[in-house]
């Protein structure tokens, strides 16, 4: 019996490396969307990524595939394969077959990150994650990253932050966040505030949720020190999901300061996500759930990951909905 009502692999854009991983004529070999993947750097710098596997017999080029120039060459029988995945040579052959062909990812690498357009019937990109405006900037820290990977969906982390209830009763906040809700297109943005407790008394904690379908959300922190978190969440084999988090702290007058803040804050991070996973690991999704006034928009949430899948699904949350 499926998990979930929808398929494992929603369309949108998701990341598969950070940038600085990836130096020119590195390959690696990668799990996504139920395939193998192969992703390299050309000789030139451009981030590259096709199906991995050779359509000769079969050979994973991420595993031994040597970069030359802007191509990569299969470590089993030779064969070369350029731009656009098509096959530049046969090393002991007159005649290279036409159809041999990797399948090329279309790919947009910008803010330190090497992106991938999914789409489960080939359609183009149909939006795009805009640049983010902190990386690189000499008032913010560079990036520092954490991972996991998780039994659960793309959807369930999603939903995870518009469900105000959980903030208290997992993670032990003071009192149930405000959360409103904003979704545009393929953004959906969330707004919550709460009252914080630190040396200083009582603030009132804003975070800002800029979320580009399922794959990429920007998480802005303020109240305290402002902080970014993209969080980055890619799909690998229809049972677990890739998660990718990306911390910058605004730098404060003083370093030990700014380094304290940005240690706290994402040692606050690792806990929810503790916290968290063995939750999404074991629930199950029920697609009409009982919801009160006080759980938030996750109904508008449901409505709006909708327009993700290309199979229809049913309307989700109606039926028992209060909130």
């Amino acid at each position: 019996m499926a998990r979930y009502p929808f398929p494992a692999f929603p369309n949108g854009w998701f990341e598969l490396a950070f940038s600085d991983e990836l130096a020119a004529g590195d390959v690696r070999s990668l799990e996504a969307f139920g395939k193998r993947l192969v992703l390299y750097r050309t000789e030139g710098g451009e981030a590259r990524v096709f199906d991995a596997h050779c359509p000769h017999l079969g050979a994973d080029l991420g595993v031994g595939g040597k970069v030359e120039g802007d191509s990569i060459r299969c470590p089993f029988h030779g064969w070369r394969f350029g731009e656009g995945g098509r096959c530049v040579e046969v090393p002991y052959a007159k005649r290279i077959p036409p159809a041999a062909r990797l399948r090329p990812w279309t790919v947009r690498e910008h803010s330190g990150l090497v992106m991938v357009w999914h789409h489960a019937e080939g359609k183009e990109p149909d939006h795009e994650v805009p640049p983010i405006a902190e990386h690189g900037d000499v008032a913010w820290t560079p990036y520092e990253r954490r991972h996991w990977r998780i039994r659960t969906h793309n959807h369930e982390m999603g939903e995870n932050q518009v469900d105000r209830a959980h903030f208290r009763f997992v993670h032990g906040t003071l009192e149930v966040p405000e959360c409103e809700a904003q979704p545009e297109g393929p953004v959906f943005r969330v707004y919550q505030r709460s009252k914080m407790a630190t040396p200083r008394g009582e603030v009132i904690g804003k975070i800002d949720i800029t979320a580009y379908g399922y794959g990429v959300s920007l998480v802005r922190f303020s109240g305290i020190v402002d902080t970014l978190l993209v969080a980055c969440v890619t799909p690998v084999d229809g049972e677990h999901v890739d998660v990718n988090f990306a911390f910058s702290v605004k730098k404060l007058a003083n370093e030990a300061a700014t380094s304290g803040v940005g240690k706290a804050l994402i040692a606050d991070i690792e806990k929810q996500m503790r916290e968290d996973t063995p939750i999404w690991e074991n629930k199950v999704y029920h697609e009409r759930p009982m919801l009160c006034d006080g759980d938030g928009p996750i109904a508008q949430y449901r409505r709006w990951a909708r327009q993700f899948y290309s199979v229809p699904l049913e309307p989700a949350g109606t039926a028992k909905e209060t909130a």
